[in-house]
């Protein structure tokens, strides 16, 4: 799906480079930052595995644990989402509005935070697309403005699912009468077409707020909640549409995420987590350490901010309905960040911490276990000013605007810092002789 697959590339992260290629030619500050070569001193002379199985064992073991309890925290804030906008639907105020869009930023939270559990494990891989594909043709799924810019060449991208009940396709006439989460689910890349994303967090947070018509302006989606009015108060027609299908697909989310859940839940013989604890505890680490390179490089540093940031393009942002884009990004760091050192708070406060990456590193190179550590805390602390910036008024969309230089200075150094933490690491990894661990770069040059 849109922007949710990466390729393989052999990577050695050593430097970064961006060039505008904006939609209007404006000076940008220097972006280029060199990363330090990673020592070869001790590392050249590790060909073979390092670490103790049984002490690496634990680690998978608990890797597995961690996943579990930030899946279960995000099907329960999804549940918590359900809930509130089954609030909304029931009585289509502004404060309840409002409160469904609390829930969705607060469901975000925990979700971002799984996705280093991506790229190594095929099974989170080839389910995410469903509930985190991005960006989307909007135009796909309801109302549009009428300056509206879509993929070209989609050719759903004026479907409007909400106010059409069949919708033809070539040759082909489908039936969208009955919104059933089978359906959306299928209308998912419809016509080829990567943008039409018919299901998901997205497909949520835009009949939340709507279109966010701002550009880099402030501001975010100002959808009415009388869009979603049963009576003579509807807007925008086709409310009881628009009601049934934001609750279809909320469903569709909650199910989703039972099913995740349930691939990792202990004493169960077929589930993906015996499949996971049932291989070497090297392939454990390998995957782990991949996922954490690939959403750090690839997804992070490549889709999700270089991208936005060489096109000036509030399209290419994560969460641009709801400006919430800072938040998903500081959270998809905290996730690496999670698994490297086994720990992760939960969203009622408490904590899940065991045997860990860094305490296996550092049993066989406490520099390499360092290093990467203060990578990690330096890509904390650059991603904490986007949300900083953010809750002081200006959002990531403001921060990528063509000729802001202060705004893309601060994206840039995020990325910069997310450059550095991948070769810290592959450094990490080949302290312990899992070599060659070649993070997915999206094809994006470094």
């Amino acid at each position: 799906m849109y922007s949710t697959r990466l390729a393989s590339a052999s990577l050695l992260a050593l430097s970064i480079a961006l060039a505008g290629c904006g939609q209007e030619d404006a000076a940008k500050p220097s972006t280029e930052a060199t990363t330090p070569a990673v020592s070869t001193s001790t590392e050249t002379a590790k060909t073979a595995n390092t670490f103790d199985s049984q002490a690496a064992s634990a680690v998978v073991s608990h890797y597995a644990d961690m996943a579990l309890a930030v899946f279960e925290d995000a099907l329960t804030s999804a549940k918590t989402l359900q809930a509130s906008i089954d609030a909304l639907l029931a009585e289509p105020t502004q404060a309840n509005l409002d409160a469904a869009r609390s829930a969705w930023i607060a469901a975000r939270k925990p979700y971002m935070q799984s996705e280093v559990f991506r790229f190594g494990n095929a099974v989170v891989d080839d389910w995410e697309g469903q509930l985190n594909a991005w960006p989307l043709d909007e135009g796909l799924i309801d109302y549009v403005a009428s300056e509206y810019q879509h993929a070209l060449g989609n050719p759903g991208a004026s479907a409007n699912i909400i106010a059409n009940p069949q919708l033809s396709l070539g040759d082909q006439t489908l039936d969208l009468a009955k919104l059933t989460p089978e359906l959306l689910a299928e209308l998912n890349e419809l016509g080829g077409s990567e943008a039409n994303v018919a299901t998901g967090y997205h497909a949520i947070e835009f009949l939340l707020w709507g279109q966010d018509l701002n550009g880099s302006n402030p501001g975010a989606g100002e959808r009415p909640a009388t869009d979603f009015a049963q009576d003579e108060n509807c807007s925008n027609q086709h409310c009881a549409r628009r009601a049934e299908y934001l609750k279809t697909v909320t469903a569709l989310l909650v199910s989703d995420l039972e099913y995740m859940v349930g691939q990792w839940q202990q004493g169960q013989a077929d589930n993906y987590r015996a499949t996971l604890l049932g291989e070497t505890p090297e392939q454990g680490l390998r995957k782990m350490l991949f996922g954490m390179g690939s959403l750090s490089l690839g997804e992070l540093a490549g889709e999700r901010m270089k991208v936005a940031l060489e096109a000036n393009s509030t399209e290419d942002e994560h969460d641009c309905f709801s400006d919430n884009t800072h938040n998903s990004h500081f959270f998809n760091a905290k996730g690496i960040r999670n698994v490297y050192l086994g720990e992760y708070q939960r969203i009622d406060g408490s904590s899940v911490k065991g045997a860990s990456l860094s305490e296996l590193v550092k049993a066989s190179n406490a520099e390499a276990d360092q290093k990467l550590q203060n990578e990690l805390a330096n890509t904390e602390t650059a991603l904490q000013k986007l949300v900083d910036s953010a809750n002081n008024g200006t959002h990531f969309d403001q921060l990528i605007a063509a000729g802001n230089d202060q705004g893309n200075a601060i994206v840039t150094e995020s990325i910069q810092a997310l450059v550095a933490q991948t070769s810290g690491i592959e450094a990490a990894a080949a302290a312990i002789g899992i070599t060659e661990l070649n993070p997915d770069t999206a094809d994006h040059q470094f």
